[in-house]
């Protein structure tokens, strides 16, 4: 009877031992159900437990958690001691890992499924705890992309700003991606042997690496990477990088350039319109004393007619050349862009004008076609020229100097427009660089032969002026840059 009692009272008190222990403690069947549990979810009671899935219980799972000990227990029917994963973020939803039989002579009859890992540690386990969060915000609140993997690729850490940078869920980067699925072509190989080699940084490290990488979605995003191998007892065990986007400071870089090159180009032409005028100036004097003594000699002496027809053609060419003089002046003219109700045709003749006489322009048969009515358009008629002077010229040099130029000036039918076609008879613009005329620095000349600005230039012209401009081409049938232009408002016509 006392051996009894006793039997009974050390039950009881291994029972309250049980029921006071920190951990999770269960007993559960074959089936993942559970039969006994010295803990609850809250809102549940103890005779709801009973019954129910563990992994449904308390993962909220439809099937066994992946890192579960009791599958490896039923699988030999030994105890199995699981690792916490190191490759899992959910540190609030840790799966059961360890786990140990309950026999029944030589058969199972349930399982212990428990949270072995006992507080003996006390406070530094806490600590320790604080410190893992600590740095996980830390690595997740980082600006650049973070990345870590393990040696199979495998990835392990991808934060927020990963997530904006290559396109991918966390969700999808931990279970779906290989590390090496975010390098194009050999950059994976390439980086891994670079980290092991001395000349980035030091063994083992990757100092401001410059790579590309490829997004979920197939775009091509260069990166400056840092990143740094794991290692664990002199092994290699992972890899972490910090990848950080350069798209942003790579199109600033080209916007500073851009905006560089237009200025010198504005100074270089600024300086050309100085020394034209200056040379200008210079010729004016002789031209006017050619001028002024074929003159007297026409009209003092008695000359034969071979040698006033000498003296007349003299005095046309003087005249030319004056007036060839007098519309580079207004032509090269510096202004403060000044916006005025401008004569569109005027400055398509001047243009013309200044060109048609040099050698590219000699075997090109130049058809006008200027509607006279034409209503002046508000905009500064030096960029105009600058406009139209672009345009012409690579119309020129795309027939080679041998073609038919055609320049057409017409009011559109919605009457508050004027439409500027300048076409050509040259090879025309292939179907995959039409797009891309207007950017700035793209030329298809050979190295040294163009800035690729000129057309870019135009484009901003006309977009300061409030137009448009757009080109149509095929292959073999020459090019047509048609430019539109708001009319000059009535009240400032009178200006």
């Amino acid at each position: 009877m006392g051996r009894a009692m006793n039997k009974n009272i050390e039950k009881e008190y291994l029972l309250k031992a049980i029921g006071a222990f920190k951990r999770r403690f269960i007993v559960i069947s074959p089936e993942f159900k559970i039969l006994a549990a010295n803990c609850r979810p809250d809102g549940i009671t103890e005779a709801e437990i009973i019954g129910k899935c563990c992994h449904e219980l308390f993962y909220d799972r439809s099937s066994p958690c992946q890192n579960c000990a009791v599958k490896e227990t039923i699988k030999d029917g030994k105890p199995a001691l699981m690792p916490k994963p190191e490759d899992t973020l959910d540190m609030d939803g840790m799966p059961c890992y360890y786990a140990y039989p309950i026999y029944s002579g030589d058969d199972i009859e349930a399982f212990v499924s428990m949270d072995f890992d006992i507080p003996t540690r006390g406070g530094l386990e806490e600590k320790l705890q604080r410190t893992n969060a600590f740095l996980r915000n830390l690595i997740f609140s980082a600006v650049d992309g973070v990345i870590a993997s393990d040696k199979r690729g495998k990835i392990l850490i991808f934060n927020e700003a990963a997530t904006k940078v290559f396109g991918y869920t966390i969700d999808e980067a931990l279970n779906t991606v290989n590390v090496r699925d975010i390098y194009p072509g050999k950059n994976a190989f390439e980086v891994m042997q670079n980290l092991r080699s001395e000349d980035y940084g030091g063994k083992g490290k990757l100092s401001s690496y410059q790579v590309d990488v490829v997004s979920k979605h197939g775009e091509i995003i260069p990166i400056s990477l840092n990143a740094a191998i794991v290692y664990e007892n002199g092994q290699e065990a992972a890899t972490i990088g910090f990848f950080h986007d350069l798209r942003d400071q790579l199109l600033m870089k080209a916007e500073l350039e851009k905006t560089q090159l237009q200025l010198l180009q504005s100074e270089k032409m600024a300086s050309l319109g100085k020394l034209a005028a200056g040379v200008a100036h210079q010729l004016n004097n002789p031209l006017g004393g050619i001028t002024l003594f074929t003159k007297l000699i026409l009209e003092e002496y008695d000359l034969g007619d071979g040698a006033k027809e000498d003296l007349n053609r003299i005095l046309k060419d003087a005249n030319r050349c004056r007036d060839t003089v007098r519309e580079l002046l207004e032509f090269t003219r510096q202004t403060r862009h000044l916006m005025r109700p401008s004569d569109v045709n005027r400055a398509l003749t001047r243009t013309l004008f200044l060109l048609e006489s040099q050698t590219l322009f000699q075997n090109i048969d130049i058809v006008k076609d200027l509607d006279a009515s034409l209503p002046p358009v508000y905009g500064d008629i030096q960029q105009l020229n600058h406009l139209f002077m672009n345009i012409i010229l690579n119309a020129a040099q795309a027939m080679v100097g041998k073609g038919k130029l055609t320049i057409k000036s017409r009011l559109l039918s919605d009457a508050d427009r004027v439409c500027i076609e300048i076409s050509d008879t040259g090879p025309g613009i292939p179907e995959d660089i039409l797009p891309h005329i207007f950017e700035p620095f793209f030329t298809t000349k050979e190295e040294g032969k163009g800035t690729g600005l000129g057309l870019s230039l135009a484009y901003r012209i006309v977009e300061n002026h409030g137009g448009h401009i757009r080109a149509e081409s095929k292959p073999d049938q020459g090019t047509k840059f048609l430019i539109e232009l708001p009319l000059a408002a009535k009240d400032l016509e009178g200006d």
